[in-house]
């Protein structure tokens, strides 16, 4: 049976090679978005820029490699797939596409009407935003030919930023530390967006090319997605080829909502190597919030309350309802590892030599003491930014049990793509009021949404995926943590860089919409309306959240007593969530195949098929990348072939 080969992969060629497929990860996601306007290559949790270059590097200079008898060996390959997930995290909408049009946006766009010079500019901190009106202008609009580019202007924040930023990446990472054991060894999560790389670097000896590119099944599940969306980007290129639509909405409960049909075919493919039960849960509780909130529609079961756009941001309710479940998800997961946590503690502080962590990427004693020492710096910072210290604690507090939440949803339901039902600044708010956060404090959350809004990738979900593949590189993974350093540098440096040229010489307005004019407005005019309508707690957000965590609780309760008890929890965690609306249809078609196949033709049958699945993920993010690059060459714009 094929193997991947245990053996260090922490060699000074793989981290040279890992960092320079991250520099180009960063500049393709950039150059996509802002120039080409294409399919998006760095916006979830299994990044499609990074899966294109992994495949180009493994099918082609790889095996070149190997042929000389040079090639990368397994651990190397994980190292340079981990360092590029991880870097994908922060390249956009993580981080890197949003924190220089968010500072200056509550410059820029403000006007005489939302009155944001007078409303939010005086509690805005100095040193958290760039100055000069003309160098944030044009930074909007493009400069002069022959200008030079302010670079100081930008500089200077982002280096009191870093601080902070690299604070919480550590904080993410060492969570993982800490888990992985738990998750990985104890409650044996599946991770299924482990599974393709997996595949794609195991060797077999005397064999140049790689089994999993050898195996034809694979190749007819690759053609299928890369053939419909090569048709469809040449649809963009010549009108008279056919467009194949995949995705399909009919409106519903008096037109007030709509169920839609999509298919995507790395959801499907992940879905189909879900356990049974977590995958029917996710695609049924995604139906029962579509039809309550139908219901909720036609009966005139609504909250006027403004939680912003994110998550469920046009439904308070189930904003609520979802963050509720969230707390009891999290909450569980820790109180199920407690024994763990206790062995963890006592190795940090009292060095029991009984608790191994040898093959731990950080020590436990690095990765509590280095979580508790950041957390109090983030606190320091989160103050100093405008904040009160009790609502810099809450927000924190929200911010890393989402976070945590999405990360656990990710590593045991395999979805590529999710947000979390709402971001801790809005639930900060609801919760104790917007009259007593203040202006101030709710200028400070404003500027929380720079790392805390778009959570569709963050760093933690990488680290806990990189720490799930490291088994496959030998006990000793101390450098990892290099590696994952290196990638979130080159990450965030290269795509500011970037940013600030594209920006400067192009007009930021005049590139990706969302992140130069949609995005960076959405937390200033969700503070510019709480400042100016103060309002007490929410009650009803309160009493909302309590139902979501008693559901929540009784769907615990159920799983854990009952054998027979159909529904996961999961389902119930991120049901509401306006992705879900597009990603069940996927899910459901995976549940049905995986149950029809294991039911009528047997577990090997199931097994051989996986392959094909994988091929259909591999197959839509190569199509992807590879359009991305044809739609560079020949200066096509606004060809997207892929979303989800």
């Amino acid at each position: 049976m094929d193997l991947i080969k245990k053996e260090t992969g922490f060699t000074l060629r793989a981290f040279i090679t890992g960092g320079i497929l991250c520099f180009l990860v960063a500049v393709a996601a950039q150059y996509c978005i802002n120039i080409v306007h294409g399919s998006y290559l760095a916006i979830d949790h299994m990044p499609a820029g990074g899966i294109f270059i992994f495949f180009v590097f493994t099918l082609l200079i790889n095996t070149v490699l190997r042929k000389m008898g040079i090639g990368f060996s397994s651990a190397e390959q994980l190292l340079i797939y981990i360092m590029l997930i991880v870097c994908s995290s922060v390249v956009t909408m993580g981080f890197g596409s949003q924190i220089f049009p968010m500072l200056a946006a509550p410059f820029y766009y403000a006007t005489p009407e939302n009155r944001w010079a007078q409303i939010i500019q005086p509690h805005i901190k100095r040193w958290l935003v760039p100055q000069g009106a003309e160098n944030i202008r044009t930074f909007f609009e493009g400069l002069p030919r022959g200008a030079s580019i302010p670079w100081m202007t930008w500089l200077k924040p982002l280096l009191l930023w870093l601080p902070f930023i690299f604070a919480l990446y550590f904080v993410m990472i060492a969570i993982m530390v800490i888990l992985r054991k738990q998750w990985v060894e104890k409650e044996r999560l599946i991770f299924p967006l482990v599974r393709l790389p997996l595949e794609i670097v195991k060797e077999e000896k005397n064999k140049i090319l790689a089994p999993f590119y050898r195996n034809r099944i694979m190749w007819l599940g690759f053609a299928i997605p890369f053939v419909i969306g090569s048709i469809n980007a040449l649809h963009h290129y010549f009108h008279f080829v056919p467009l194949i639509n995949l995705a399909q909405s009919i409106p519903i409960f008096r037109q007030t909502t709509d169920i839609a049909f999509r298919l995507s075919f790395p959801v499907l493919g992940l879905a189909y190597l879900i356990n049974l039960d977590v995958a029917f849960s996710l695609w049924f509780f995604s139906i029962f919030s579509t039809m309550l909130k139908g219901i909720f529609n036609i009966t005139g079961i609504s909250s006027a309350e403004n939680v912003g756009i994110y998550g469920c941001g046009g439904d308070p309710i189930f904003n609520h309802l979802g963050t509720g479940a969230f707390l009891v998800y999290v909450l569980f997961g820790l109180w199920m590892a407690r024994g763990h946590l206790r062995n963890v503690f006592r190795k940090a502080f009292k060095g029991d030599k009984k608790i191994d962590d040898s093959t731990e990427m950080l020590s436990y004693r690095t990765a509590v003491i280095g979580l508790i020492l950041c957390t109090i710096f983030m606190l320091f910072w989160l103050t100093l930014s405008g904040i009160s210290f009790w609502l810099s604690l809450f927000f924190l507090f929200g911010a890393l049990l989402l976070f945590f939440g999405l990360t656990r949803v990710v590593a045991e339901g395999g979805i590529p793509t999710l947000v979390a039902p709402s971001i801790s600044s809005a639930q900060v708010v609801s919760s104790v009021g917007s009259s007593n956060v203040g202006a101030s404090g709710l200028t400070g959350l404003g500027f929380t949404y720079v790392y805390a809004s778009d959570v569709r990738t963050f760093p933690m979900c990488p680290a806990a995926h990189g720490l799930k593949m490291s088994e496959e590189m030998g006990k000793r993974k101390r450098l990892l943590f290099l590696g994952m350093l290196l990638a979130l540098i080159i990450g965030v440096f290269a795509s500011q860089w970037l940013i600030i040229k594209l920006s400067y010489t192009y007009g930021g307005a005049n590139l990706n919409s969302w992140y130069f004019v949609g995005g960076p407005q959405a937390p200033w005019k969700y503070t510019a309306d709480k400042i100016l309508h103060p309002e007490g707690p929410n009650g009803l957000g309160w009493f909302c959240k309590g139902i979501g965590v008693a559901i929540m609780f009784g769907l615990m309760f159920m799983r854990n007593r009952f054998l027979w008890w159909p529904l996961h929890p999961i389902g119930f965690a991120v049901g509401s969530v306006w992705l879900m609306g597009s990603l069940w249809f996927s899910i459901f078609l995976a549940w049905l195949l995986k149950t029809l196949i294991l039911r009528y033709a047997g577990p090997k049958i199931y097994k051989n098929s996986i392959p094909f699945f994988l091929g259909l993920i591999l197959g839509q993010y190569t199509c992807a990348g590879t359009w991305f690059v044809i739609d560079y060459f020949s200066k096509m714009t606004e060809n997207i072939v892929f979303w989800i």
